[in-house]
């Protein structure tokens, strides 16, 4: 791979969220994201996904972007994979021990439908979740579901909103694990400490490029971490049109919304892309 000295015009590392940010809600992709994408990948700039979908539900978006990145972060940052040859790895995975947090959150809501992501990417699940994808995956009994370590667990209660998610978490004093509530009724429970932003941080120290050449875009709250990573080194951070407002926030910058291309606008304020062929990019 290449990289740029840093400047005007040089290599930029793009992280983008996929849901409400390259994708609208029947999943195609937003007005003028493919077109902005690839003019940035073409000159050399480092275009990723930061998703919290696994893997498996994020590899046909990087082939369908073309995308050329060496790393992808998945799981709201505690999987990131890395090509290797013509395929790829699980370059780094974060995990923790679930039983305390599953039976805390049993106790609370003994109706709810529970999934957990092992370390390999395979998916274990009590019961069927809608908009999850689950290929792969096996239905197991709640207790197996503690049996090994997880990079994650999700909880899908369609009885609660938002507001009761906050007072479980706080009820179940689970602060030994970094959560995300979704649009709808599922809560997103990661190893402590572990977001988005901690993963990219990994990937922009891996590559060498510098803070200040760093964008990133998302619309949900499990973008936060990733904004104030970003803001953090000197970076960008946007936030959808229709995101919330503590996600807006928490964000430099607002740009339209998804159905109305936001990206693509938010996309083309990078730099113009390096002239390879001026020999301005060094082998790294």
């Amino acid at each position: 791979m290449t990289a740029a000295p840093v400047g005007t015009g040089t290599a930029w590392l793009v992280g983008l969220d996929v849901d409400g940010t390259i994708l609208l809600q029947d999943e195609t992709m937003s007005p003028g994201v493919p077109e902005a994408v690839a003019r940035l990948r073409d000159g050399g700039h480092e275009v990723t996904i930061a998703t919290g979908r696994s893997w498996m539900g994020t590899q046909r978006y990087v082939e369908e972007l073309g995308l050329t990145a060496e790393y992808v972060v998945c799981s709201n940052g505690a999987v990131t994979m890395r090509r290797a040859g013509d395929g790829w790895e699980r370059w780094h995975v974060e995990t923790f021990d679930p039983s305390t947090v599953l039976s805390l959150l049993r106790e609370r809501l003994p109706d709810a439908r529970y999934m957990v992501e092992l370390g390999s990417g395979q998916r274990l699940y009590t019961a069927q979740l809608d908009d999850w994808t689950l290929d792969g995956g096996r239905q197991v009994l709640f207790e197996e579901l503690a049996a090994a370590p997880v990079s994650r667990i999700v909880v899908v209660s369609p009885g609660h909103d938002e507001e009761d998610f906050h007072r479980l978490v706080a009820d179940a004093g689970l602060n030994e694990v970094s959560y995300a509530i979704g649009w709808t009724a599922w809560l997103d429970i990661a190893p402590q400490g572990v977001d988005k932003g901690t993963a990219m941080e990994r990937v922009r120290a891996r590559l060498g490029i510098d803070g200040r050449q760093v964008l990133v875009a998302g619309d949900g709250r499990n973008d936060i971490g990733m904004f104030g990573w970003a803001l953090g080194v000197g970076g960008r951070a946007v936030a959808m049109g229709q995101a919330p407002d503590v996600v807006k926030d928490a964000a430099g910058e607002t740009t339209g919304d998804v159905v109305d291309g936001g990206l693509a606008t938010a996309l083309d304020t990078v730099p113009a892309p390096i002239d390879v062929g001026a020999g301005e990019v060094a082998s790294a």
